[in-house]
């Protein structure tokens, strides 16, 4: 028997939470997104990385030899409705080159499963 009102997580993950005798859970799943976009965002080789030029110095110092280049970034994740692959991948195509990326010193690439 639940007692409480259900209420969503807070990191839209699309589970739910019930209260269940005030101090065990209950996670249920929900329906989720049914598309995801991935997109991953590199500095371009060219362009020098001071982040990933910290970070390798840093392994080095640890004792972790062998690495020849670190290059920092970034991993965005956006949950789509149901709808057309390639129209959800121009959509994002432009939205990782007009906003999310900058292409002058930026490297994108896009999965849309």
């Amino acid at each position: 028997m639940f007692c409480g009102a259900s209420k969503t997580l807070g990191n839209n993950s699309g589970w739910l939470a019930f209260g269940w005798f005030s101090r065990i859970r209950l996670l249920v799943r929900v329906a989720g997104p049914d598309m995801k976009a991935k997109i991953v965002i590199t500095p371009k080789k060219a362009v020098f990385d001071p982040q990933g030029k910290t970070v390798q110095n840093a392994l080095e110092h640890m004792g972790y030899t062998g690495v020849e280049g670190v290059h920092v970034g970034k991993y965005i994740e956006i949950d789509l409705a149901d709808g057309d692959p390639e129209e959800a991948r121009k959509k994002i195509d432009e939205a990782a080159h007009k906003f999310l990326s900058n292409p002058v010193i930026e490297d994108y690439h896009i999965e849309i499963e």
